[in-house]
């Protein structure tokens, strides 16, 4: 089934904007309807449960909206969708394959040909055209880089062989170590959500941006609004380094080393030169997989060698706008990309025994993207909710399975459609003011006290607690 042929989205599920809020909206727990004395005393109330259910408050989103514990499991998620949406095809796998690299091929060809003197003589329209080059490249190179991250969850085919050397392949010409990052992702899916040990986009904890900003973390509910200027300076630093600085320092990992059970994280902290994707003493991986990291760094190599001879024979500024640019895009992407797909004021994250697999996967949100997303980018936008439930199914089938687990989750799935491919991008700017650390609810009780929720210092929904709850 083709990702284009699906019908659209309702606008905007589970969460909602500013502009269209609930009738109802809490701008802290603490503006929650307190109810009278009378009311609430045990002699007008039918039962002490009613009673507790009264005192207690509800959990919020940073929206507002209240905030419900998923209760399904991940055996009614994967019995409600069609079995046939299991079934995975090489043959077609690969057809894909072919595809995105006939686009690279074809849009090399046709600028080297025809986006020259000799058919464009103003240079200030060559260098335009060359620039909408790096731009076509980047999105038909993440479209190459989707493929391999479909290998490395195995759903690209039935054959584990035929996944590992197409992924090897394809990541390697992206100069991505595959088999490192698909051991660290494998990781991510198995912990999403959990603060303690996801292995992306983990956000900061209200302690964590107090240290990093030499704030007290009493007082940030008081903090002034962040100049705009500095939010676009961080989605700028994101944007351009994010990925290598994930692959070289694991930035925006969990920083829990030390319970590496082999020891080998005894001492290691990101940012230093031992956590990374490239050693295979690194803490991220256990020693039975360390010939993969050579593995991995191998294709690196033979590619930077490639590129080397490239370079050598046609000139390191034909090398930089043939190949080095255009991975510039890719890792624009592949960053906000994943950003999106883990942050947003509606996304709730665990620590504690409050986490589980099927609450963890429920903590990520489907976003669209229009033909760029559904059809250059395989689907990866539209369907992430369903590949963190079963990351097996390939994208081909992913629209239907997410169709399918949607009556399952509820209220729990989320969706934010609204604006199509313009509110994609906008989405990059609106989740770095409102998403800046995450706490749990003022005066959260029992499992709530490991719920956390983003909060910011710009006003934007529900205020940070003034008085902060520490998790369990």
């Amino acid at each position: 089934m083709s990702t284009t042929a699906m019908p659209q989205r309702a606008a905007y599920q589970r969460t909602n904007t500013v502009d269209s809020a609930p009738s109802t909206v809490y701008n802290s727990p603490n503006d929650s309807p307190t109810a009278s004395a009378s009311s609430t005393s045990l002699s007008s109330m039918g039962s002490v449960e009613e009673f507790q259910q009264l005192k207690s408050k509800p959990l919020v989103d940073t929206y507002g909206n209240e905030f419900v514990l998923p209760d399904y499991t991940i055996k009614d998620i994967r019995d409600a969708i069609p079995k046939h949406c299991f079934e995975r095809s090489g043959l077609r796998g690969l057809g894909y394959v072919a595809r995105d690299f006939a686009s690279l091929a074809t849009t090399f060809f046709l600028f080297n040909k025809f986006c020259t003197p000799e058919y464009i003589p103003s240079y200030p329209l060559r260098v335009a055209g060359w620039a909408l080059y790096t731009v076509l490249q980047g999105m038909f190179g993440t479209g190459v880089w989707i493929l391999a991250h479909e290998c490395g969850h195995q759903a690209f085919s039935p054959s584990k062989t035929l996944n590992d050397t197409v992924g090897w392949v394809l990541h390697s010409f992206l100069l991505v170590p595959y088999f490192s990052w698909k051991i660290s992702h494998s990781k991510h899916h198995k912990a999403t959500g959990n603060m303690e040990r996801d292995m992306v986009f983990v956000p900061k904890t209200r302690d964590d941006r107090a240290k990093a900003s030499s704030w007290s973390t009493h007082d940030m509910h008081e903090l002034l609004e962040e100049a705009p200027i500095y939010t676009a300076g961080f989605l700028i630093g994101q944007q351009l380094f994010g990925w290598p600085m994930y692959l070289l320092k694991n930035v925006t990992g969990h920083n829990n080393h030390s319970k590496q059970k082999e020891g080998k994280g005894e001492g290691k902290t990101n940012g230093d030169n031992y956590v990374n994707h490239f050693l295979p003493a690194s803490p991220l991986y256990e020693k039975k997989d360390e010939h993969l990291i050579l593995l991995s760094d191998l294709g690196l190599l033979l590619m930077g060698a490639a590129l080397y001879f490239v370079g050598s024979t046609y000139g390191f500024k034909s090398l930089a706008v043939w190949y080095l640019i255009p991975y510039l895009w890719v890792n624009h992407w592949l960053v906000a990309i994943t950003y999106l797909q883990h942050t947003d004021p509606s996304l709730p994250h665990y620590s504690g025994a409050t986490w589980t697999f099927a609450r963890g996967a429920a903590a990520t949100i489907d976003r669209e993207f229009g033909f760029i997303g559904r059809t250059l980018m395989h689907g990866i936008v539209e369907t992430h909710v369903l590949h963190h439930y079963i990351s097996t199914i390939p994208f081909y089938h992913a629209d239907e399975a997410t169709e399918a687990i949607k009556p399952v989750m509820g209220r729990h799935y989320r969706s934010d459609t609204k604006n199509g491919s313009i509110g994609f991008l906008q989405s990059l700017y609106k989740s770095a003011r409102w998403c800046q650390w995450v706490e749990p609810n003022e005066g959260a009780e029992g499992e709530g006290k490991d719920v956390h929720f983003f909060r910011n210092r710009n006003g934007n929904g529900v205020a940070p607690a003034r008085n902060p709850v520490k998790s369990q």
